[in-house]
């Protein structure tokens, strides 16, 4: 089994990032049995399909890597490095970019809603986006991607062009590409903001009090729990009289993901209390998971030797690892190299 899996550097992880995607990471890679592989990385290469700031870009990069460890993805046992420094990613979507056909990019509903009405404004690097995430699972032979909703397509992507690249140049039983299968991680909570339970968390909403980053303290962390949007009546004593009431149920969701327990087993403990008890003790709970992730990723933002240090090993394990993929597609398609 391996596991491939991307982030884009885009500013401060939030703990919709964390409750719906990191901590899986990080359970994944500690449950991995010997064989098995984790790959995860920062997509900076995608990062530049979108007007961008350089210097922004840079730090921010380094500031996702310092998160990821804070959060407990451990270089020891999962290959944590930045598209940048394997060019591999953008070789292999080159080569891929023969098989990949205008029609299937077309349909790609991402690109449809991040160009907006200016399509022919758009980027072509916006547009062949699916490409280099294809690239990016199928160059280190994936067999598994963890992916939410909104990258299950894709994922289908990625599966349609290896089929393709299979048939159209490789003999059956000499395929060069695995095709990767979806990962549903058993609890990948969908946290909302939490201003308007309607909206996921997200770190491009403009106001600070819609999200809890994993660099506030825990008086940030308190303050915006307590200012939080809720409704005036009581917590009900069962999942099903959360119906209608978005913020009410994101609240009671996000304490569940953060102990592990079932929206029906806190309301068991909460049903018939008021948000004046309620948001107190989900942001105990909240300080107390995050507090420790908040010191180490202060700590390790200061220590840009051993950012880039993390990095750099990643990277050359990582051009090791998909050397020979990219090699086998060269030779597939009739190229000659040096």
């Amino acid at each position: 089994m391996r596991v491939v899996s991307g982030i884009q550097p885009t500013g401060n992880l939030h703990l919709g990032n964390y409750l719906g995607a990191i901590r899986n990471w990080v359970r994944m890679q500690d449950e991995m049995e010997d064989g098995s592989q984790c790959l995860f990385f920062l997509a900076d290469l995608h990062a530049i399909s979108m007007p961008h700031d350089p210097a922004e870009l840079k730090a921010a990069t380094l500031e996702m890597t310092a998160a990821l460890v804070a959060c407990g993805i451990d270089p020891a046992k999962s290959v944590l490095f930045n598209h940048a420094q394997v060019p591999a990613h953008a070789e292999l979507q080159w080569l891929l970019g023969g098989t990949a056909r205008m029609g299937w990019l077309n349909r790609m509903t991402q690109f449809k809603d991040k160009s907006g009405k200016n399509r022919e404004g758009a980027s072509i690097a916006l547009f062949s986006y699916p490409v280099l995430q294809a690239a990016d699972v199928l160059l280190y032979q994936a067999t598994h991607v963890p992916v939410g909703d909104d990258q299950k397509q894709h994922l289908e992507l990625a599966r349609d062009i290896a089929q393709k690249f299979n048939n159209d140049f490789c003999t059956e039983d000499a395929p060069v590409f695995t095709l990767p299968e979806p990962y549903i991680p058993p609890q990948a909570a969908r946290i909302m903001s939490l201003r308007d339970g309607s909206a996921k968390m997200s770190k491009s909403d403009p106001s600070e009090m819609s999200r809890i980053n994993l660099s506030d303290d825990a008086d940030t962390i308190m303050k915006k729990v307590k200012k939080a949007k809720s409704d005036a009546d009581v917590l009900p004593s069962e999942a099903g009289g959360l119906e209608g009431r978005a913020e009410a149920l994101n609240l009671v969701t996000i304490y569940a993901a953060v102990t592990g327990e079932s929206v029906d087993a806190v309301l068991g403990q909460y049903g018939g209390e008021g948000f004046g008890k309620f948001k107190p003790a989900l942001g105990e709970i909240l300080v107390e998971t995050l507090s420790p992730i908040s010191a180490r990723f202060r700590e390790l933002k200061e220590d840009r030797e051993s950012l880039d240090a993390i990095l750099a090993r990643g990277a050359a394990k990582a051009r090791e690892l998909g050397s020979d993929t990219l090699a086998r597609t060269y030779a597939a398609l009739g190229l000659v190299r040096g």
